[in-house]
């Protein structure tokens, strides 16, 4: 089992705690950390913990809307340690692409936050808000107080050859409520006006993993996310493991349906899977087996054993063991060819380790 980068696409065992097996480790901030302006359960403890232990920590986001300055005051004022230097933001990938792209002092038309017009201005080009400035190029990050009129003046922009920058595309967000419209939402409104794609830089293209870990330095970094598209998708582009909680977008379900490029190293409910080991099922006669569970995919459908006893995925209450289990079946009968039937798979239940 493998993706597009070679990599192995099955779980990874780690017999000692993550904490202990890596120097740095990346985060992820909305869905991992911060839901809304709140905490995720145990996140601020988790990463206090891993303080104590020498580890590094980066905060990588695709919000694009913040200075890293902001994102580290978000993330002190709810007992996360954090500083400015340790964020980096798709503001700050994507304003590197236009330096690169754009002469010095070309005209930016900004439709987001405060920090993409910071980072874009950082770089030397300039921040105009019109199209009637003419802009040598668009870039459009979620703000929440973007509307019809900035849109409009996107794609008016664009419509008259100004190249389309965008931080990130991801169609949603994840707030205390639940799921919010996200950039690529709103990006959407543009392309389907404009009929042009935008360029992007943030996750999951690899080189805001490099950054991060660039900025925080270490050499052995271990990726923390939510989403499998964006942050698992990324870590592996970038060559790096990438523990998934269950704490934001994609659920266990989802992992266990997840294609080769999608499929997360390490599985957790939440945080504190940073502080334990990680057993890595293995295939015996047909079984996937770890501790007392074990599972296995018959004609398109899961069957899962735990202590020799059949268990119905629809409602139990999932221990670690068996959802490693479950996904290592999964994984195991879509690479040969026999994916499982995602009509037949319930939404699972997995219980955090006491």
């Amino acid at each position: 089992m493998t993706g597009s980068d070679g990599a192995p696409a099955a779980l990874l065992e780690s017999v000692a705690p993550l904490a202990e097996a890596h120097d740095v480790a990346l985060f992820d901030i909305d869905g991992v950390l911060l839901l809304g302006h709140s905490a995720v359960p145990h996140a601020a403890a988790a990463l206090t913990d891993l303080s104590a232990t020498g580890v590094r920590h980066g905060y990588l986001t695709n919000n694009a809307s913040r200075s890293p300055a902001a994102v580290a005051d978000e993330l002190q004022a709810v007992g996360i340690p954090a500083r400015a230097g340790e964020v980096t933001t798709s503001a700050l990938a994507i304003a590197g692409l236009m330096s690169e792209e754009l002469p010095a002092g070309s005209r930016v038309l900004v439709v987001g936050g405060p920090g993409l017009r910071e980072a874009t201005s950082e770089t030397g080009l300039t921040v105009v808000d019109s199209a009637e400035d003419h802009p040598a190029a668009v870039v459009q990050g979620l703000a929440l107080d973007i509307g019809w009129p900035e849109l409009s003046e996107a794609a008016l922009a664009v419509r008259a050859g100004a190249t389309y920058f965008a931080p990130n595309l991801d169609a949603t967000v994840p707030r205390e409520r639940g799921l919010m419209i996200g950039n690529g939402s709103l990006v959407a409104a543009v392309v389907n006006a404009t009929g042009v794609t935008p360029r992007t830089a943030g996750k999951p293209a690899p080189g805001i993993f490099h950054q991060a870990l660039q900025r925080v330095g270490g050499r052995n970094p271990v990726v923390c996310g939510d989403r499998l598209d964006t942050d698992i998708a990324g870590a592996r582009a970038a060559g790096f493991p990438a523990l998934h909680v269950l704490t934001g977008v994609d659920r266990a379900r989802a992992v266990l349906l997840a294609p080769p490029d999608h499929r997360p190293s390490y599985l957790g409910t939440d945080l504190r899977a940073l502080s334990g080991p990680h057993p890595a099922p293995r295939e015996e006669a047909g079984w996937w087996t770890c501790g007392g569970s074990a599972a296995r995919s018959v004609n398109g459908a899961l069957e899962l054993r735990s202590d020799g006893s059949d268990l119905p995925l629809e409602s139990a209450d999932l221990t670690m063991d068996d959802y490693r289990c479950l996904a290592s079946a999964a994984w195991s009968a879509a690479d040969a060819g026999a994916p499982i039937d995602s009509a037949a798979l319930p939404e699972l239940r997995i219980s955090a380790p006491r």
